[in-house]
C-alpha cells in the first residue's frame, strides 16, 4: 500500500472540495498583505470616495495630456479620501470579514465569485 504525500498541508487541502476548511479563519501572509488591501482599495473607490474619484476622472478626461498639471487638486482630494479609508481599522475589519466570508463560500462550494468590474 502506497500513501501519497499531499503537496499542501491538511489545513489548505481539507474541506468538501479539497480547497481548505471553510470554517478556518486564519489568514496567510498574501491574504493580509495583498488580497485584503486590494479589496479595501476597490471598496474605497466604488463605495466610499465615489465623488472624489468621479471628479478626478472627469478632470483627466477634460484635460487630456495636461492632466498631470491641471488635476493636481482633484488628485490630492481623491488620495486624501482613499488614504483615510485605508488607515481606518473598522474598515479593514469589515473588508477582512467580507474576504473571509467569500473565501469560506468558495471553499464550501468550489465556485469562485466573479470579480466586480467598475
Amino acid at each position: 500500500m502506497i500513501t501519497e504525500k499531499a503537496v499542501l498541508s491538511e489545513k489548505y487541502s481539507a474541506g468538501p472540495h479539497g480547497l481548505g476548511d471553510p470554517e478556518d479563519r486564519t489568514l496567510r501572509k498574501v491574504e493580509l498583505e495583498v488580497l485584503i488591501p486590494k479589496l479595501m482599495r476597490e471598496k474605497a473607490k466604488t463605495e466610499k470616495c465615489v465623488q472624489e474619484v468621479a471628479d478626478f476622472n472627469h478632470c483627466c478626461i477634460e484635460s487630456s495630456i495636461l492632466m498631470v498639471v491641471k488635476c493636481r487638486k482633484e488628485n490630492s482630494v481623491m488620495k486624501s479620501c482613499l488614504s483615510s479609508w485605508y488607515q481606518n481599522e473598522d474598515f479593514r475589519k469589515l473588508c477582512t470579514e467580507e474576504y473571509l466570508k467569500e473565501r469560506s463560500e468558495y471553499r464550501r462550494s468550489g465556485i469562485k465569485k466573479p470579480m466586480k468590474r467598475a
